[in-house]
């Protein structure tokens, strides 16, 4: 039986970034498996848009934890700040393939209108929902909800795969979630012993949303 997997398809290169970049210098550049692709604090000086892999962005503790902010997908853009440094660091979680664009290019396609311009705004608007819903997501639901919330993110995100292979192992999702690496490994036994997820093989990174209605319910 044909399966549908979430693979991490080669993108177009007319995506958003090439849409604003018109005329202007658009890059290609990969980064290996947890290569760092700018550090907190540092100058803003590229705008990002993920060809293939996966990327995490993350603050460090005054205590050592690590705080993941998000983690950006084939076709999302990265990187465009307000400030002037960067308020998280940037790392590849697998071998990851971007396409990069000077922010002040960037900034000049949009004071000129650029074709872009309004996929630029919805980027804008898109991260800091995702901003509101983490908060929310840290501050007010359980573990096992929290959990549950991630695998329907990740779903929605990845066009609700058959298989969905993620690309995170469980101390990410422990650092995105605010949770233990063994509490998040509880919760999603729970939610396979309930039937509501089934893991493809022996890695808990491939798993299939088997109840997707349910998933929704504890996540309401």
């Amino acid at each position: 039986m044909l399966v549908r997997i979430n693979t991490a398809p080669r993108m177009p290169i007319d995506g958003q970034l090439a849409a604003l970049a018109s005329e202007r210098m658009l890059s290609e550049f990969r980064y290996r498996r947890g290569s760092e692709i700018f550090g907190e604090r540092e100058e803003p000086e590229y705008v990002y848009q993920i060809v293939s892999g996966a990327v995490r962005t993350y603050k460090l503790l005054p205590d050592g934890r690590r705080q993941i902010n998000a983690f950006h997908l084939v076709g999302d853009m990265f990187g465009f700040e307000n400030e002037t440094t960067h308020r998280f660091t940037a790392e590849a979680i697998v071998e990851t393939h971007v396409h990069l664009m000077r922010r002040t290019s960037i900034l000049e396609a949009v004071r000129n209108g650029g074709a872009g311009a309004k996929d630029l705004i919805k980027f804008v608007t898109q991260n800091l929902q995702h901003a509101e819903s983490h908060m929310l997501l840290l501050g007010r639901k359980t573990s096992l909800e929290r959990v549950t919330a991630f695998l329907l993110e990740m779903d929605e995100r990845l066009q609700h795969p058959d298989v969905m292979i993620l690309p995170m192992n469980r101390r990410d999702i422990a650092d995105y979630l605010g949770l233990t690496l063994e509490t998040v490994s509880r919760a999603l036994s729970i939610l396979r012993d309930e039937g509501l997820l089934r893991f493809d093989g022996n890695s808990q990174r491939r798993l299939e949303l088997v109840d997707r209605g349910a998933l929704a319910k504890i996540d309401a």
